[in-house]
């Protein structure tokens, strides 16, 4: 017998009491639209903006300022007629909150009024689920105010057409269902599944934190994942390390002074992060215009040595840092993350040595061998003993780096000569070179990990010490060769970097300070440089490589993938 669907049950929910946060009607609209966006954006605290959300707010310019209030209900008159701008209503009841753009009166009843960039669909409702249904949330949130709500319109910006949507019971209990359905996802504290190539993914603002694509190669394999179709950022660090300078905010831009004399100004949409290196003075108002916007401060040594950074509230992803912490205290997770970092660590050194080798002499052996050091790796039975072939497999890169380097039997002073490896400090320009690299590499993983919602000093192959960022120590390991090591080959090679670039004190080696700007630019550079994606096949920046690493990491770790993504180079 055919009894028809199965209507939903709707989840009892108590009402809203103490800290408890009430849930914005944009979300709503957000989970019919795609139930994962919602949870990222409401429960991870995620948001990434793009050009749909900047041309979104600019059209909501004129009803975000408020205007009027909206009178009670009992001191309406029968014919009154009134317009509210900008007016926010909440319930603990519903466990809702919307800021409704217009609301207009006619006597006891009110209508509210949602504006929409855009053009007026043409489908048989007049307008999409999604929106319609955040329509009706706030025409809910007035009825339970005491107004008399039957209808909303949705006002189209781009074609300038109003569209009435009516509160009929079949979009109440839609409305009801998907509010229900994201308190269910929110109290479960699981992602829902990304969208399976869906339409919607491109032009979505949270595709690059999202990955849809990508977490769903590693669950099903098939087909490489499309482009990452997100916003170019054309922001760069902005670095100063001039003695005694001083960083202060002037209207919309960064402006750079020493002893008083102004030597530069940036816009601040041209800045992903300000990076102080020695005695850089900043003002109070410029710290807090940089913490509105995210942008982190990175501060170091005059030498370059990375001290820490300063950033706003930082992220709110709890549930990433809980499963991080949860990954760094079971050895099987530290030992499976360690082996895959290792192996691509000397496979990529393994690379670069033959795509730089300089000599007539045969490297095949020296290949064959770091390969068997990379297949071990993957072997090793615990932290101990991944330690010891790391090691060996150094030895083995460095013993050769020299091999990379083109030689300059006509240079003064400082040669580029490199035996091997040595640090604190650095006894010879390579050395320096290297120990530079890595402390901007450590610094731009550190940041990055920060920026996705880790903890960068709890790791999972670098023990946690004290001030040590372990994570980001971890995760730059697959990347020394790709991005410092080969940044320093450059450098050398290309010229940029001279000898006469360094001085000696004391028995160390350091840059100078034309000398490290130039270097500077040889690491922006290299990070700046588009790759194709080993495992995805599509064009990426290095930079955004090791965002989409991290957030890889992050799927891992919460159980959304299986394995730790590779990022070994051809």
């Amino acid at each position: 017998m055919d009894h028809g669907p199965q209507q939903e049950l709707p989840l009892s929910f108590p009402e809203f009491t103490g800290d408890m946060p009430l849930m914005p009607a944009r979300m709503i609209n957000e989970y019919v639209y795609c139930p994962r966006l919602a949870y990222l954006e409401w429960v991870q605290g995620e948001w990434a903006d793009s050009g749909d959300t900047v041309h979104g707010r600019w059209v909501h310019r004129r009803v975000d300022k408020p205007a009027k209030e909206l009178p009670p209900p009992e001191k309406i008159e029968q014919e009154e007629r009134f317009h509210a701008r900008s007016i926010t209503l909440s319930s603990n009841r519903l466990g809702l909150i919307a800021k409704m753009d217009l609301v207009e009166g006619d006597g006891e009843t009110v209508t509210p009024v949602d504006y929409k960039r855009g053009k007026r669909p043409h489908v048989a409702k007049g307008a999409y689920d999604p929106e319609r249904v955040q329509l009706c949330v706030q025409g809910m949130l007035l009825e339970e105010h005491g107004y008399r709500c039957e209808e909303g319109v949705l006002y189209f910006a781009g074609s300038r057409e109003r569209v009435t949507v009516q509160f009929d019971e079949e979009l109440r209990n839609k409305t009801l269902s998907a509010i229900n359905g994201l308190r269910l996802f929110a109290a479960g504290g699981h992602a829902p599944s990304p969208l399976e190539e869906s339409p919607k993914c491109p032009r979505c603002s949270l595709v690059s934190i999202c990955l849809p694509d990508e977490v769903n190669f590693f669950r099903h394999g098939g087909e490489n994942p499309r482009p990452l179709s997100v916003m170019r950022d054309e922001a760069l660090p902005l670095y100063v390390q001039a003695h005694h300078a001083k960083v202060a905010k002037k209207g919309e831009v960064l402006e750079v002074s020493v002893d008083g004399k102004r030597v530069t100004q940036v816009r601040l949409l041209d800045v992903s992060q300000l990076v102080l290196m020695g005695n850089v003075y900043v003002t109070s108002p410029c710290l807090q215009e940089l913490m509105k916007r995210e942008i982190p401060i990175t501060w170091h040594s005059y030498g370059g040595w990375f001290y820490g950074h300063s950033v706003g509230a930082g992220h709110k992803n709890v549930e990433l840092r809980t499963a991080q912490y949860q990954g760094s205290f079971d050895e099987q997770v530290c030992l499976r993350i360690a082996r895959n970092l290792v192996h691509d660590k000397i496979l990529n050194c393994r690379t670069l040595l033959r795509r730089n080798w300089k000599g007539d002499e045969s490297n095949k052996p020296l290949m064959q061998d770091l390969k068997r050091d990379a297949t071990c790796a993957l072997r090793a039975q615990s932290i101990a003993e991944l330690l010891g072939i790391e090691g060996a497999a150094a030895a083995r890169y460095f013993g050769n780096f020299a091999r990379m380097i083109k030689r300059d039997p006509n240079s003064d002073g400082f040669a580029f000569d490199f035996t091997h490896r040595n640090r604190r400090p650095p006894a010879d320009p390579v050395n320096a070179l290297l120990s530079y690299a890595y402390s901007l590499l450590s610094r731009t993983w550190h940041v990055t990990l920060a920026a996705v919602g880790f903890d960068p000093y709890r790791g999972f192959y670098h023990q946690p010490r004290y001030g040590r960022p372990a994570l980001a120590l971890d995760m730059m390991e697959p990347f020394r060769p790709l991005i410092a090591d080969s940044s320093v080959i450059s450098a050398i090679n290309n010229g940029e970097v001279r000898p006469s670039d360094f001085i000696s004190a004391a028995g160390s080696v350091n840059l100078t300070p034309d000398g490290r700007k130039r270097f500077i630019a040889a690491l922006e550079r290299r990070l700046t440089h588009e790759i194709t994606h080993p495992v995805f096949g599509y064009k990426i920046s290095y930079r955004r490589v090791l965002e989409v690493q991290s957030r890889l990491l992050g799927r891992f770790l919460t159980g959304e993938i299986n394995q730790f993504p590779n990022f070994i180079t051809r």
